[in-house]
């Protein structure tokens, strides 16, 4: 292997590995790749071998530079220099211009970020339009009730969805205006219940079940019954759309107590 040789710039005293067909290339004459400096490179060889008196080195050059560049540093001498770089800064061919796009040196990946951001807001979308959809649906017979205006489109909806509109079912808005419990003087042991049930509401609410309880004199229960709609809101009573808002119903029940003594009763309404 033929023995590296090394040749040193007068101008920046860098330092560069050379070749014999490099030197021949130009009658010696090259171009310093680090201040573009024109010199006889092979007048200019130096030597990194360890010498005897380390201190007895050339004192008009000074000692070998530390920096050592290749042999590709070296050009021509009759080539062109390309632009003089910035003050500090070294010719380095694998960096970056220093005008490069840093905001868009990712851009192929770009499509993609887009792609990802379309798709999550796409899908936040549909699962927004999924809740509202299922809280319509939760809450149908009360939208209807409140907004009368929304109930043939809910109707409409529900012809497709398989569900139904019905009265809101909110014994709170019921109150048992008048009730009065008395023994039927044609038929010994029949009790006749009259009571009026009043919806406070301005809108339909859900007809609720009856409750009757028979009580002895220390007011403990006897015996206790439940009453459907259908049992004591008459046959002109339209169940299924509710008690009509600021509405009424009218009750009378006959009851057989018979096999019973009683002292008192009470009333309660209730959804089952």
């Amino acid at each position: 292997m033929a023995e590296e040789q090394y040749t040193r710039c007068p101008g920046c005293k860098t330092i560069f590995r050379v070749t014999s067909q490099q030197l021949a290339l130009k009658g010696g004459q090259v171009r310093c790749g680090h201040c573009r400096t024109v010199f006889d490179g092979t007048a200019a060889l130096v030597s990194l071998a360890p010498q005897p008196g380390a201190q007895d080195f050339d004192q008009e050059q000074g000692p070998p530079t530390v920096t050592l560049r290749p042999a590709r540093a070296l050009r021509p001498a009759d080539e062109p220099a390309p632009q003089q770089p910035s003050v500090g800064a070294a010719e380095a061919p694998d960096e970056p211009p220093a005008d490069a796009d840093w905001e868009n040196r990712f851009a192929w990946d770009k499509p993609r970020q887009r792609m990802r951001s379309t798709w999550a807001g796409a899908g936040a979308v549909v699962l927004a339009l999924a809740l509202v959809g299922q809280a319509i649906w939760h809450f149908r017979d009360s939208i209807a009730a409140h907004f009368p205006a929304s109930r043939n489109a809910l109707v409409g909806l529900c012809a497709q969805a398989g569900c139904t509109i019905r009265p809101l079912r909110d014994v709170a808005a019921l109150s048992i205006e008048a009730s009065d419990l008395q023994a039927d003087a044609a038929h010994k042991g029949l009790l006749i219940l009259t009571a009026t049930v009043r919806n406070r509401a301005n809108f339909a609410i859900a007809f609720p079940h009856l409750e009757l309880t028979l009580t002895d004199a220390q007011d403990q229960p006897v015996v206790r019954r439940a009453f459907a709609p259908a049992d004591f809101a008459g046959g002109t009573a339209d169940i299924g759309r509710g008690l009509p808002a600021n509405g009424e119903v009218a009750i009378k029940l006959f009851i057989d107590a018979s096999a019973t003594s009683q002292a008192g009763y009470r009333l309660y309404l209730f959804y089952p």
